[in-house]
């Protein structure tokens, strides 16, 4: 178009030469005005100079006074930085690969060329939409409005933490400690796939009087980076790291609250510290390979298989079967996500996750006439799912004592042989009130 216009013979390369040189200088002028706007402003001033001192020495008086403004996270001091890497059973987060005879693998070759490239480009910002730059310039005002209101109104404090591959996660801390009958208790909160903790899933535990730590996945928000599983556990092993040693809680003390994709670092983090007080999975799946299968077009199915077994391997029950500890599931019945088919609730990948996770647990109890009828009780809510009680006549005290009195003689280990000598109709009363007791 300049070429044709004639910007590019000796006449038009002057007016051009002005063009470029007159933006120049609007831009130099702008900068020196704001320059010194700035310089004259007493606010920013003492902002400037808090922010020198911070990155010096940050001290608790110079980190209370940082916290009253708002700017660049990537200017905030690092205040914990994670130096050992916790021991990971799956570190790369790749499926074992089936043996492969060698014409086979000559053809697998295109397919893992095109899935590198396609997870590297527009692959992970269509698993992690929230990394996608004009989504956060969109969400910037509301993301901004809801850092204040957890800062000014629940008093949150901002930190910078540093992983051990040199990621910065933005995270926020609002302490209820000797406030609140759960103030003791510290939720730490792992948002969906563009889930941000200014506005996601950390108001809930707050309401109800827990402490809460927030944190944002690398390439979201203030945290740097991209949220490829091995950054996405260093970055969760960091923030619990920081919990533990920089703000105090045990383990014990700790419960793990994941959204959605969330429940892929939060069942990590459950899998590496078995000790904590338990695990709140909310609208979560079972594996991503399905979901990503689904919505994409058919014949694109075994690159799609590639890049996720080899690049992004969300199994997230993988993770959740190696936690002993206390689990409950939130399903979401309404979730066009995580449903295979829209408007059918049988499809929901929150199902298999449920169900994968009892037949591990309880594999006494789940045979197949019981994986069949739990399949039917999930498939449907409300006064249906009550039908299913009446009919088999579920006595929730009973199934209870059944399940502390093998507890008590035996062990509360997984997997467990509770129901070894139940016949069918006891296997399905216990089975449906471990649905119950797991799921909402």
């Amino acid at each position: 178009m300049l070429y044709q216009r004639g910007y590019f013979e000796p006449d038009g390369l002057i007016t051009l030469t002005k063009l470029v040189t007159s933006v120049g200088v609007i831009l130099v002028v702008s900068f020196c005005i704001r320059g010194m706007g700035r310089a004259e402003n007493p606010t920013y001033t003492r902002f400037l100079a808090t922010l020198q001192t911070a990155q010096k020495d940050l001290s608790p008086s110079i980190k209370q006074q940082l916290n009253m403004y708002d700017f660049e996270f990537k200017a905030w001091p690092v205040e914990y930085k994670s130096t050992v890497e916790h021991s990971d059973s799956n570190p790369k987060a790749v499926s074992v690969p089936k043996q492969l005879t060698f014409p086979q693998c000559l053809l697998q070759i295109p397919y893992r060329i095109i899935a590198y490239f396609a997870i590297h480009t527009f692959g992970i910002r269509l698993i992690y939409p929230g990394t996608i730059g004009i989504l956060q310039m969109v969400l910037e005002q509301s993301l901004l409005q809801g850092r204040s209101r957890l800062v000014e109104l629940y008093h949150g404090e901002r930190f910078k933490i540093e992983t051990v591959d040199k990621n910065e996660i933005d995270a926020l801390y609002i302490s209820r400690r000797g406030n609140t009958t759960n103030g003791n208790t510290l939720v730490v909160c792992c948002e969906g796939n563009a889930g941000f903790y200014e506005i996601g899933i950390a108001i809930t535990p707050i309401e109800a009087g827990y402490s809460v730590l927030g944190w944002n996945h690398p390439g979201f928000g203030g945290s740097t980076g991209r949220p490829y599983p091995p950054q996405e556990k260093n970055a969760i092993d960091a923030v619990m790291q920081f919990a533990i040693n920089k703000l105090g809680y045990k383990p014990e003390n700790i419960i793990l609250f994941g959204w959605s994709i969330g429940g892929y670092t939060s069942t990590w983090a459950a899998m590496s510290y078995p000790d904590i007080k338990g695990l709140v999975l909310d609208a979560t799946f079972d594996d991503v390979l399905p979901l990503a299968v689904n919505h994409m077009p058919r014949w694109w199915g075994p690159i799609v298989e590639v890049a996720i077994r080899e690049h992004v391997n969300l199994n997230i029950i993988e993770n959740l079967v190696k936690y002993p500890g206390p689990v409950f599931i939130i399903r979401r019945t309404e979730d066009e996500v995580i449903c295979l088919r829209e408007h059918d609730l049988s499809s929901n990948r929150g199902n298999h996750l449920l169900m994968k996770l009892l037949m591990f647990r309880y594999p006494c109890i789940l045979d197949r006439t019981q994986t069949q009828l739990l399949k039917d009780y999930l498939a449907v809510t409300g006064a249906s799912q009550d039908e299913f009680f009446r009919k088999y006549g579920v006595d929730d005290n009973y199934c209870q004592s059944l399940l502390q009195s093998y507890i008590s003689e035996f062990s509360k280990s997984y997997p467990m042989k509770i129901g070894e000598e139940f016949g069918d109709m006891d296997k399905s009363r216990m089975a449906l009130f471990l649905v119950s007791f797991t799921v909402l």
